[in-house]
C-alpha cells in the first residue's frame, strides 16, 4: 500500500495530522507494508520567499480580528498539538515554502524526505526558526543527512526539483483536494484534514481488505486552505 500525503510547512494541522497519522498507522497491523510519500502544496504561494510577518500579524489580517484574537486561535491549536506531544510557539514568522518543498524532493532523491519533514516542522512550530533564511535551511537540510554541496545547490537553483513540487500540486488539483492535509491510499482512498488516529487506522484497514474507493471529507477535522486554517472552537 502506499499512502501519499499533501501538506505545507506552514499549515499547523498538517505537523498536527502527520502525528495523528502516525498514530493510526502505528496501530494498524499490516503497517510493514505501507509506503509513505509526502507531496508539495503551497497554501501561500505568493508569500514573499524571505519574509519577518510574524504569523499572528497575518492570521489578525487574514480573518480580520484582533491581535488579541488571533493569541486565542492559536492557543487553541497550541492545545491540539500538546495533546499530540507536539511543541508549538506562535511568535514564528510567515513566508514562502516553496524552496522548502524543493528540498524535500531532494530528500526524497535520498532517502532522507521523512527526517527532513520533520526537522521543517519541528524547527517552524515548535521552534519558530526562519525558514526564510537559506543558511537555516542548509542546516536543517544536512542535519537530516543530505549531503551539503547538493543543498547548496538546490537553494542557488530556483528551478531544481522546481517541476516537481508543481508536479505534485498538479496531482493534488485532479485529485480534488482544496486543502491540506490530504492522505490518499493507493490513489483510490482520499482522507481530508487532520482526523483522529483511529479515523486513519480504519482507513487503513479498510482500503486493505476490500480496496474500497472512497473520500472521508473533512467534516469536524481541521483543515488548512488558501482562505485560512480551522481553529477548534472559532
Amino acid at each position: 500500500m502506499r499512502v501519499e500525503i499533501w501538506s505545507d510547512i506552514a499549515c499547523p494541522w498538517c505537523y498536527i495530522g502527520k502525528a495523528r497519522f502516525e498514530a493510526g498507522l502505528a496501530a494498524f497491523a499490516h503497517r510493514d507494508e505501507v509506503e509513505v510519500v509526502h507531496r508539495s502544496f503551497e497554501l501561500d504561494p505568493k508569500a514573499p520567499p524571505a519574509s519577518d510577518v510574524p504569523v499572528l500579524d497575518m492570521l489578525a489580517a487574514k480573518y480580520g480580528v484582533s491581535r488579541a484574537q488571533a493569541e486565542q486561535m492559536e492557543a487553541r491549536v497550541a492545545a491540539a498539538a500538546a495533546q499530540e506531544g507536539l511543541g508549538y510557539r506562535s511568535d514564528r514568522i510567515h513566508g514562502n515554502t516553496f524552496d522548502l518543498h524543493r528540498l524535500l524532493h531532494l530528500g526524497a532523491a535520498h532517502g532522507r524526505q521523512e527526517a527532513l519533514l520533520d526537522a521543517f516542522y519541528r524547527a517552524n512550530f515548535a521552534e519558530a526558526r526562519p525558514l526564510g533564511d537559506p543558511a537555516v535551511l542548509a542546516e536543517l537540510a544536512t542535519g537530516a543527512g543530505l549531503p551539503a554541496d547538493e543543498v547548496a545547490r538546490v537553494l542557488a537553483d530556483p528551478d531544481a526539483y522546481a517541476r516537481e513540487v508543481r508536479a505534485d500540486e498538479r496531482a493534488a488539483a485532479e485529485l480534488g483536494a482544496t486543502g491540506v492535509p490530504f492522505f490518499v491510499i493507493d490513489r483510490r482512498y482520499g482522507i481530508s484534514g487532520g482526523q483522529p488516529a483511529e479515523v486513519f487506522r480504519e482507513a487503513l484497514e479498510r482500503a486493505h481488505a476490500d480496496g474500497v474507493v472512497e473520500i472521508v471529507p473533512a467534516g469536524d477535522a481541521e483543515v488548512c486552505g488558501p482562505d485560512g486554517c480551522a481553529v477548534p472552537g472559532h
